[in-house]
């Protein structure tokens, strides 16, 4: 593996980061302030990430994306994670890749217009009593006919406030298995609008500010088959083939954030005096640098790995699960350390360090808690030895 980034790679890199830095930190501190991302202030920036080329750019070329490689994108993903995350999720859009499982039909209908920025996609699993273990879900799909009818409730849904449809996954049906009853799940697109199907506003939340999610109420909602994702029965085949590297990008926008806490930090510690001499001389505060700076590379490393071996058909869950744990927890360590090198300003919001600090309690819950990435480690070296 070389760890060099080519030209294209340094291009997307410094291109991404200083849209970033002209376009979306100047916007933090309104959308901070209010919790709310403006729909005039979504299209003004969405005009411009699509005229640089940076929106959708996690999707193929030949759908309309920026084509990139794993790695490529993943260094794009850095470079938008340092900012507000409202602001480079929402204006600089990357549509599910679940999209591509839609047939022709589909993606002229639902693909092709979040890629050109016209609609925006959500992707709808997690339940008030099925988080982690979805097979544990309770809301229903009931064929009748040619239709399928949904009833049921989801929730942390994010951004579905200004989704135009939702892909949404049912408990069809149940199969037996060794381990004994198993619910089948089914994939299914719902456009808003669709009678039965009601969008409520969602939680208040901690990290994320601008960022909404919301809660899915499906009443009698009847979708004729041809709204299907892929086929009946087969909703997590679906999601296992198409939504694999997206804990790669949570990763990924946390290494962007931790870079940016580490270069407030460091920039402190070089400026600040106490007692005579600049606060990075104090091994107190130089041994922080030191921790901080070897976290993130093993972070960063463990990523960029797992991205290549990607592209190289060779990940496993193994490895996408130890960068995702390794990068969310070093940017919580990161950003804790950061605000306590600053003392009592770290927590002020004239610097965007106390931001980073809540935002980075979220990261080791969605995309798979911490607990489920070291279960998914943990089981896959105990069956290479047999157990």
């Amino acid at each position: 593996m070389d760890f060099g980034l080519t030209e294209e790679q340094r291009l997307i890199v410094d291109t991404t980061r200083a849209f970033v830095e002209n376009e979306l930190y100047p916007h933090e501190a309104e959308v901070e302030r209010t919790g709310h991302l403006r729909r005039e202030l979504i299209e003004e920036i969405q005009a411009k990430a699509i005229e640089a080329g940076l929106y959708a750019a996690n999707m193929p070329a030949e759908v309309g994306g920026a084509g990139l490689d794993t790695v490529s994108w993943l260094l794009y993903e850095k470079e938008l994670g340092r900012a507000n995350y409202a602001l480079h999720w929402t204006c600089v859009a990357r549509p599910s890749n679940i999209l591509l499982a839609g047939t022709d039909e589909q993606k002229e209908k639902y693909l092709y217009p979040c890629i050109r920025g016209e609609t925006w996609d959500c992707l709808a699993m997690t339940e008030p009593g099925a988080g982690s273990d979805l097979r544990g879900m309770k809301a229903t799909a009931v064929q009748d006919g040619d239709d399928f009818v949904l009833n049921g409730t989801k929730h942390f849904i994010s951004h579905a406030d200004i989704a135009d449809f939702a892909i949404v996954f049912m408990a069809s049906g149940e199969e037996d298995t060794p381990r004994g009853k198993r619910k089948k799940i089914t994939a299914f697109f719902v456009d808003k609008g669709t009678p039965g199907f009601t969008v409520r506003d969602g939680y208040r939340n901690v990290s994320h500010r601008g960022y909404t999610n919301a809660i899915l109420e499906f009443d009698n909602c009847r979708l004729p088959k041809s709204q299907v994702l892929g086929e009946v029965h087969k909703g997590f085949e679906v999601a296992n083939s198409w939504l694999g590297a997206t804990r790669l990008q949570v990763a990924s926008t946390c290494l962007g954030r931790a870079e940016r806490a580490l270069g407030h930090a460091i920039e402190y510690a070089a400026s600040r005096e106490q007692f005579g001499q600049q606060i990075g001389k104090f091994q107190g505060v130089s041994f922080k640098l030191a921790d901080m700076a070897t976290e993130l590379k093993a972070a960063e490393l463990l990523t960029r790995e797992a991205a290549w071996k990607y592209d190289q058909g060779t990940v496993t869950d193994q490895d996408m699960a130890m960068a995702k744990l390794k990068a969310t927890e070093v940017l919580a360590f990161i950003a804790d350390e950061a605000i306590q090198i600053h003392g009592g300003m770290g927590l002020m919001d004239d610097l965007p360090l106390e931001r980073i600090w809540r935002d980075a309690r979220v990261e080791r819950i969605w995309e798979g808690t911490s607990e489920i990435q070291r279960h998914i480690i943990s089981r896959a070296l105990l069956r290479a030895v047999g157990g």
